[in-house]
């Protein structure tokens, strides 16, 4: 042990912290990224329409007009299910009248065939679909945070369970290591070097800690059976079939048989009524139809699930076919809803726009903690490497060289990338085979090119000259978007299309961060110049 428990845990804290730092700052960027995907996606696509707003229909007569399409087209579904117009559990932003069905499924399988089709409230019909373009949307990023793409699944989520493991170890040894962490955090000394990269540190750190608790811990338990087969294997066996009882059990699979769905006897619109006056403030999101073999006719009228932890497992009411309340009992096992619960919380479904924005802020001061943290390493090892002259001062040399290099082609060059992205998403043709595919290796190849530039440059030179190329990235992209498709802010603002708008506005507030960051560091480092200049006049004299 060094020289004490808390020196000792700060040697742990540095370089668990360091190894891993570089994947965790690409997992939080992508990660965070994710609790926007749908508008990402929406925005990648942007032959879709505006969004529709539904105004002056009738309740009653619009879910008949469902009802009446479901007939048509889903006349052998195990299950039909009405969505009515809001914003929730439909791709956030789209609005409309929508219907989904799932077949009753063949002889061997779990599942039928799933549909589903959007509907003009007004007439019932299905709304003219528009091919959009082909485009990995804001899902490619959610699922490179821990899928890292490129490797294989297995070998990829078990890099990201290992890093994960390392930051929750980082996490916990940083609580220990500042025993006077409240008050580090009311504490920030700028224009002071290292203190002030240590303040910053600290603060970022302190602001969202039981975000980033939550957050690494949850993560691990949602790979749960990947990281630890072994409890599975010795209960169940090896094997995916002994898996698949697991999850049969622990989630409760319904695999009784059904017969196929069928028009209610009781008005579904007075089982609405009903549902709301339960649930003042909160609203209904949908309706499902269903109907298993020997039992009655179930309608589960589900409310709203913003605002609800569990996103697995929201509120429902459930009704016979003759319109009385039925109770059916929860059959999920204790283990299965505290897992349903963390994996809730870690993807944040369940949020309303206000705490979707804490997420996001929450997520940002993570890849914040991240970068301050690797800057503070090589700005320590730095000022002490200027001070050695024996025989390992030029193997430190090329260690801390790699570091800084790294640091600036990922906490600068991976932002850059992701703009890239975006770039690729408005640029490349719309008919070009593999489209999704190249967007994302737009992004890896601008990552790789920011790596190797950060190499070639002096350092001071490449941080402040790719923060510009940030600041361009972010602040091009409204004006390509406007000069390649009729979704612009022009637009989008005087329609009121809020998730368009907001996206193109979110990148001029990105670049509007870069831009503050390139001139604090410019005004730092002249300052620092200006004041060395001084000091080696007066040395001179």
């Amino acid at each position: 042990m060094k020289e004490g428990f808390r020196q000792s845990m700060a040697w742990l804290h540095t370089w668990t912290g360091l190894v891993v730092g570089w994947v965790l700052f690409f997992v939080f960027v992508t990660g965070t990224a994710g609790y926007v995907d749908d508008e990402i996606t929406r925005w990648m696509e942007p032959e879709r329409p505006l969004q529709v707003r539904v105004e002056g229909v009738e309740r009653g007569p619009m879910i008949e007009r469902a009802l009446a399409r479901l007939e048509q087209v889903a006349g052998n579904a195990k299950s039909w299910t009405i969505t009515l117009p809001h914003t929730s559990l439909r791709p956030r932003g789209e609005q409309g009248l929508a219907i989904d069905w799932e077949d009753l499924p063949e002889r061997g399988h779990d599942y039928g065939r799933r549909g589903s089709e959007t509907l003009d409230a007004h007439t019932g019909l299905p709304r003219q679909e528009v091919e959009p373009r082909e485009t990995g949307g804001g899902a490619a990023l959610y699922e490179m945070h821990y899928a890292l793409h490129y490797l294989p699944y297995e070998v990829a989520i078990y890099i990201v369970g290992v890093c994960t493991m390392l930051m929750l170890l980082a996490i916990l040894t940083g609580v220990v290591t500042h025993k006077k962490i409240f008050k580090d955090f009311f504490t920030f000394r700028p224009g002071k070097g290292q203190r002030s990269w240590l303040d910053a540190h600290n603060v970022i750190s302190v602001m969202a800690l039981p975000f980033f608790l939550m957050i690494t811990y949850s993560g691990l338990v949602f790979f749960l059976f990947n990281y630890m087969p072994a409890g599975v294997a010795a209960l169940y066996g090896p094997g995916k079939l002994q898996e698949r009882v697991l999850f049969d059990e622990l989630f409760s699979r319904d695999k009784r048989e059904h017969l196929p769905a069928s028009r209610p006897q009781v008005s579904l619109e007075e089982l609405v009524r009903r549902a709301e006056a339960q649930w003042p403030g909160q609203g209904v999101a949908s309706l499902t139809l269903s109907q298993v073999k020997g039992e009655p006719a179930r309608i589960d009228v589900q409310r709203v699930t913003e605002g609800s932890v569990n996103v697995y497992d929201p509120v429902i009411l459930s009704f016979a076919a003759d319109g009385q309340p039925a109770v059916y009992p929860d059959e999920t096992h204790g283990p299965g809803k505290v897992h349903r619960m963390l994996v809730g919380l870690h993807e944040g479904l369940f949020a309303d726009w206000w705490l979707r924005w804490l997420y996001l802020v929450a997520g940002l001061l993570g890849c914040g903690m991240i970068g301050t943290g690797l800057v503070l390493w090589t700005v320590k090892r730095r000022n002490q490497h200027l001070k050695r002259n024996d025989g390992a001062a030029l193997f430190d040399a090329y260690g801390l060289r790699l570091v800084e290099v790294l640091n600036a082609g990922t906490l600068v060059g991976l932002p850059i990338a992701v703009a890239a992205y975006f770039w690729a998403n408005r640029l490349l043709p719309v008919g070009m085979a593999d489209r999704a595919a190249w967007e994302m290796h737009c992004l890896f190849l601008t990552w790789g090119w920011l790596l190797l530039y950060a190499a070639l440059r002096p350092l001071k030179k490449a941080w402040l000259e790719m923060a510009w190329m940030a600041v361009a990235a972010y602040a091009l992209i409204p004006l390509i978007n406007a000069l390649t498709t009729d979704r612009h802010l022009g637009v989008t603002l005087v329609e009121g299309d809020w998730v368009l708008a907001g996206f193109d506005l979110s990148m001029f507030g990105l670049a509007v961060l870069f831009a503050y960051g390139a001139l604090k560091i410019r005004r730092r480092w002249l300052k620092a110049d200006a004041a060395a200049m001084q000091a080696g006049k007066e040395a001179l004299a």
